[in-house]
């Protein structure tokens, strides 16, 4: 067979992966904050960007067009005298005292203006804009919340009069976590500082009575027995519980009354002081703010009865091309290589702005979709969430499951019921025992949580009874899929539930 090299023509389509596509894909999923952080670097790397601010010379142009007016119309003249008018005399007179009581931080006041005093005292007042553009927050004169860190170093200078003694506490504090644990080898630190275990030892001691009780422990029994130290209740039969602590999470009762000795009311009375306890002292004084849910979507009831779903505004950023930048700087571009620069930015800052348009309108149609497929869940609640999958919306609105999961990822929506991440209405489906619709995971396990919540101490409901009445109302569902949805929800199992209530019950009576 002889071969011979030749030239083919053939047409085929292809999906390229451009810069500016991956781009778009980025946008759709990032969150409120690092869709803010990408928008003010772009804003930084390309001049022609700019932010769309509201602004405040209008307000202030027709407060002044008011204060203007009023003059014309006032009859006695009084305060509405011209301003060219005003004159410090006429200002004291007015207000029955000296401008150095008006300004006191600047008692030469007098003396420096003049007749004409409006564009002083629109400053001084607050009715100009120097004043508002301050940018004043009463949250920046805050104090800043003290650390853990601080708080220990207080109690340390105070605690320790030897320079020696007082550097191995400090040492010590150093080893703490958040929690207030101290993590640190007791004998690298008597290695690194020179001197014996016992003077760490000695120095540890001091620190472990410091507030709030419990720091400076090296493991949950010890925290719990320094807290319960200080409220004198360190009794043998204490000791003994700190001592079983894994029991204690079995829910043993009856192997703890054996070893602390103790009978089942006094038992009660020890785990009501053990659960009073703070197993985490230190994370007082973590001092994190917790970060508030900003809603990417809102939906609220209409008057005929159906949803309006809009886009929350702050999580909109509103981005700008200034076109008129562009057209006076491209005229002076010395060389090829500066407006290939302006053309490059020029297209970028239209893609980007083209990009967040197509986010807002992508964001607003999976939103929509959800709300039209779970209406009887916002109505009435979680009993009638309904299974959904990505497919399905992917397919009602014509676009890539791939890109529904983008959407749907770190957004948030206001509803009615409270704020929901947008995938929390994505739930599996279990089958009907009846061979009618589907049921929501999140649908049973609120009909699990029920069925325990309403069990009473002499009837325990065990796995296989959940799944008997969850089959009875219709739900056909697996014993090992009750028990990994109950685990999920941390309630324990039947036998310890058993043992957990009729032990209250008992307390009760």
């Amino acid at each position: 067979m002889a071969l011979a090299a030749k030239l083919q023509l053939r047409q085929s389509q292809s999906l390229v992966m451009t810069p500016q596509l991956m781009q778009s894909i980025r946008l759709l999923q990032f969150t409120h904050i690092e869709l803010e952080r990408f928008i003010d670097d772009e804003i930084e790397r390309n001049p022609l960007l700019d932010r769309a601010e509201p602004q405040d010379d209008a307000v202030n142009d027709q407060a002044t067009q008011k204060i203007d007016a009023a003059p014309e119309t006032a009859t006695d003249g009084d305060w509405f005298e011209k301003e060219t008018a005003w004159s410090a005399e006429a200002i004291s007179e007015k207000l029955d005292t000296s401008l150095e009581n008006l300004f006191p931080d600047d008692p030469g006041a007098s003396e420096r203006l003049g007749p004409d005093l409006t564009a002083q005292w629109k400053s001084v007042s607050g009715n100009g804009s120097a004043s508002s553009s301050d940018g004043f927050d009463v949250g920046d004169m805050a104090a800043a919340a003290i650390t853990l860190r601080e708080h220990v170093g207080e109690q340390v200078a105070l605690a320790f009069a030897d320079p020696a003694a007082r550097l191995i506490a400090s040492e010590l504090a150093d080893g703490l976590d958040e929690a207030g644990y101290m993590r640190a080898d007791m004998a690298e630190i008597a290695a690194r500082l020179g001197t014996d275990r016992a003077a760490v030892a000695n120095a540890l001691a001091v620190c472990q009575t410091f507030e709030p009780a419990g720091i400076f422990a090296r493991d949950l029994a010890e925290c719990l027995s320094l807290q319960l130290a200080v409220r004198d209740r360190l009794d043998p039969a204490m000791k003994a519980l700190i001592a079983n602590l894994e029991l204690l999470a079995r829910r043993d009762f009856q192997t703890l009354k054996r070893i602390c000795g103790v009978d089942e009311e006094d038992l009660l009375d020890m785990l009501a002081e053990i659960r009073a306890l703070d197993p985490r002292p230190g994370m007082a004084f973590s001092g994190g703010a917790s970060d508030a849910i900003i809603a990417d979507v809102e939906v609220r009831t209409a008057n005929d009865g159906s949803w309006v779903i809009d886009l929350n505004p702050e999580t909109l950023p509103r981005v700008l091309v200034d076109h008129i930048y562009f057209a006076q700087v491209s005229p002076h571009a010395k060389n090829q290589t500066e407006k290939d620069f302006l053309a490059e930015c020029l297209q970028n800052a239209n893609w980007l702005t083209r990009s967040l348009d197509q986010r807002a309108k992508t964001i607003l149609k999976v939103a929509s979709e959800i709300v039209r497929q779970q209406d009887a869940f916002l109505v009435h609640g979680v009993r009638h969430l309904k299974p959904l999958n990505l497919r399905t919306v992917a397919d009602a609105i014509g676009m890539h499951e791939s890109t529904v999961s983008r959407v749907t990822a770190n957004k948030y929506m206001l509803t009615p019921r409270g704020v929901f991440e947008l995938r929390y209405f994505f739930t599996a489906s279990i089958a009907s025992s009846g061979g009618g619709d589907a049921h929501s995971s999140e649908a049973v396990r609120d009909r699990i949580k029920q069925l325990i919540d309403e069990e009473k101490p002499a009837d325990v409901l065990s796995d296989d009874a959940i799944v008997d009445m969850l089959r009875e109302s219709g739900v056909d569902i697996a014993r090992r899929t009750v028990a990994k949805y109950r685990e999920g929800m941390n309630i324990p199992s039947s036998v310890q539930r058993r043992r957990e209530k009729r032990a209250l019950a008992s307390a009760g009576r």
